[in-house]
């Protein structure tokens, strides 16, 4: 047939092999650890803050709410939130 792709062809196109899910898993954790040690480096001023509360909301409740697939956009929003609130307290 014409349009039909051959086996070679397809193993060809795609030569890497997806993460597994334990892998993808234990990589968003890793980040969530950072992202929860930077968070709480930020000392008492930025505790007071209410984006504190709410970074902390994302990387816990949030985080482990939400399956594998959306960790990686709560951890996205938790690190923004985060750079955010570096921003403030180095200002104050």
């Amino acid at each position: 047939m014409p349009h039909r792709r051959s086996s070679l062809a397809l193993a060809k196109s795609h030569p890497q092999k997806r993460p597994s899910f334990r892998q993808r898993y234990e990589e968003l954790e890793v980040r969530r650890a950072e992202l929860s040690a930077r968070l709480h480096l930020l000392g008492e001023a930025a505790q007071r803050h209410p984006g504190y509360k709410r970074a902390l909301k994302l990387l816990n409740d949030i985080y482990r709410k939400e399956k594998l697939a959306q960790r990686l956009a709560v951890l996205q929003a938790a690190a923004w939130l985060i750079d955010i609130l570096e921003k403030l307290v180095s200002a104050m």
